[in-house]
Parts: structure tokens; C-alpha cells; sequence
């Protein structure tokens, strides 16, 4: 492994050692396959609870996997989605929505990745054409691609605005424990203004794991049977729920997350006032999104692993994650401001 802490994705971060602990204590004995055992139960209403969700909780390994089973709750096949146009179900999930669901995609373009009223009423000319697919869920992402959270007001103003239109709402959460912590509001507060969303683990310290969070019984009735379909129910789902159950545990989930807020945050005031640095969106979250001259990228990447975001406008994004320290952070700023110097 590498001994310099990769700055690519919160991905690449390894688990907790309480989620690791309290996978070895679900370790023990025999259980009821398929999520009939306690510790599925436990996990469920935690998360239930913690989200003030009717509908029910479903655990499944990716986050692909989650997007696709949340919306497959909401569609039928004439019906599509609209997203941002950055969104990962439409950017980073090979078709998956379109393949498995056979929903088509509405794109919007967003200066910030958040979509409004405004760019979703454009998709909604169509309506009432039977030669056009029907608009039927809005599609948004907390944290967005782009690193930027909504606000609680933008999301009760999406929300009335979806309810007014007849549209449902789905909330991507693959990083929703970031932006619970930016915006300090309860995983309650955010989960109000959705119809299902998901609840990301693997990015915050879990080994993989994913929960889908319905919040009306009316649309948790097909979960059980979309969720076998789609290959994602787990035969030892106990593993899966013990990993919820360390990051619930005295909000493990909500220290993870402000750690790697806390480490952008550190991170973006180091290289804020450097020349040929820009900033390219807010530090919300755990990433940071900025734009280098050509020849600073490749020199950092010599030393540091990160991803070019946008090559044609030399945008580069920077992630944190839970384990990341202030150290490893001191010691990439260091870089950066010892390769702008021979870079330009």
C-alpha cells in the first residue's frame, strides 16, 4: 500500500475500526439468512428512527445499486428522471439506470451541480404527449459531484415545487453524512424533503455497505421484490447491517464526516491564497474542486494521487476522508505550494 494518503477519493480510505469490531462481533454463530436476523433489525430501525422513515429500510452493497432500487420504486416504464447533468447516476454508473430500470435520463446542465425549479420546469413541456416520455422523479445527488450541498430551504423549495408538479423527489446520499455535518441539521432534516433516498456507509468508514430509505409505506411495498430482482439481496445481510450499526453507534457516522469536512476545510485555506490557484466551487464538503496550471497537475500527481476532473479547463478535485489527518493534509499543501512556485 501506499504510505502517502491518496487525496483521490474518500473511496480509497480504508474502514473504521469500530465498523471492523462490530462486523467481528456479527461474526458469531449462526443467523436467519436474508435479513431475518436481530442485528437487520436493529440496524433498520436505527436508521428508520434516526430518518423518521414509514416506509422501511433496505440494505444493499453499492451505491449503484441503491440509485437504481430507489428510483425503481417510483417508475413506471414510460416514466423518466431528471437530473443534473453531473449527476453520478447519469455520469458514473455505465447506463445502470437505463439498462436495468429502462428509464430514460433527462440531463440538465448546472453551473454548480444542484438543479432548481426553474431547470426542471424546462424538462416538463412534454407532458401529456404520448409520443414523449413522462417526467415522473427528480433526481438529486447531497453531497452534489461537484462538492456543493444544498441548503435546507433549497431543498423544501424543490420539494413544494415537485409536489406541486406531481413529481417525486430521490435523494443521492451516497455522502449524505458530509452534508449533514456542513449544514449541522439532523439526518431527519434532510430526509423530510425526499421520497426515497439513500444513506451512504462505504465512502464514511464502512467495509460496503448501502442503505435505501423509504419514507412512505406506499412506496416501500415493492422494495423487498425489486431489491431480490436486482441481485442485491444479501444472503448474509447481517454482515451488511453491522456495518450501519458501528457508524450509528454514538453517531459515528456524523464524527467520520466532520473529520473529512474539517480536512478540506484545512486543506482549501492552505492553497486559498496562492497564485494560479483557483477555487472552481464553495469548499461544502469533503472535496475540493480547483483549477491549476497544466504543469502544476502533472507534478503533483508525481508525488500525490488525486484525479483530474475536468482536463480541458485543468480542474483537479481533492477529496478527504475519515482517516485523513492533519499531517497528511500539511504535508500535500506543502506540495502544492512548493510545486505553484515552479509551475507557471
Amino acid at each position: 500500500m501506499d504510505s502517502r494518503k491518496s487525496f483521490g477519493s474518500d473511496n480509497h480510505a480504508g474502514a473504521h475500526d469500530l465498523v471492523i469490531r462490530a462486523l467481528a462481533r456479527a461474526n458469531t454463530g449462526d443467523a436467519i439468512p436474508y435479513g431475518a436476523d436481530p442485528l437487520t433489525e436493529r440496524a433498520a430501525n436505527a436508521l428508520r428512527a434516526a430518518f423518521g422513515a414509514r416506509g422501511g429500510v433496505f440494505f444493499v452493497f453499492t451505491g449503484t445499486a441503491a440509485n437504481v432500487l430507489g428510483l425503481s420504486l417510483m417508475l413506471r416504464p414510460y416514466e423518466a428522471v431528471i437530473c443534473p447533468e453531473s449527476g453520478h447516476v447519469n455520469v458514473d454508473e455505465c447506463g445502470a439506470i437505463e439498462r436495468i430500470i429502462g428509464s430514460k435520463l433527462l440531463a440538465v446542465a448546472t453551473p454548480d451541480g444542484k438543479l432548481t425549479p426553474a431547470l426542471i420546469a424546462a424538462k416538463l413541456g412534454d407532458r401529456g404527449d404520448e409520443h414523449r416520455v413522462q417526467p415522473r422523479v427528480v433526481a438529486i445527488s447531497q453531497v452534489t459531484e461537484l462538492g456543493t450541498c444544498y441548503t435546507l430551504d433549497e431543498l423544501k423549495v424543490l420539494r413544494e415545487f415537485c409536489q406541486a408538479e406531481d413529481l417525486r423527489l430521490y435523494l443521492d446520499g451516497a455522502r449524505l453524512a458530509n452534508a449533514a455535518a456542513h449544514l449541522g441539521c439532523s439526518l431527519a432534516d434532510l430526509a423530510t424533503h425526499a421520497d426515497v433516498l439513500s444513506f451512504g456507509g462505504t465512502k464514511n468508514g464502512a467495509v460496503g455497505a448501502e442503505a435505501v430509505v423509504v419514507m412512505t409505506e406506499e412506496l416501500a411495498a415493492d422494495a423487498p421484490f425489486l431489491r431480490k430482482q436486482q441481485t442485491q439481496l444479501a444472503s448474509k445481510m447481517r454482515y451488511l447491517s453491522a456495518q450501519f450499526l458501528g457508524l450509528m453507534e454514538d453517531e459515528l457516522w456524523l464524527r467520520n464526516a466532520s473529520h473529512a469536512n474539517a480536512m478540506a476545510a484545512r486543506l482549501a485555506d492552505g492553497i486559498r491564497d496562492l497564485p494560479g490557484i483557483e477555487l472552481w466551487q464553495p469548499v461544502e464538503s469533503n472535496a475540493i474542486f480547483a483549477r491549476l496550471h497544466p504543469a502544476h497537475i502533472a507534478r503533483l500527481q508525481s508525488l500525490w494521487h488525486f484525479y483530474e476532473w475536468d482536463p480541458s479547463a485543468h480542474v483537479v478535485r481533492w477529496m478527504t476522508a475519515f482517516d485523513t489527518g492533519e499531517a497528511d493534509v500539511d504535508l500535500f499543501v506543502a506540495d502544492v505550494r512548493r510545486t505553484a512556485s515552479t509551475s507557471r
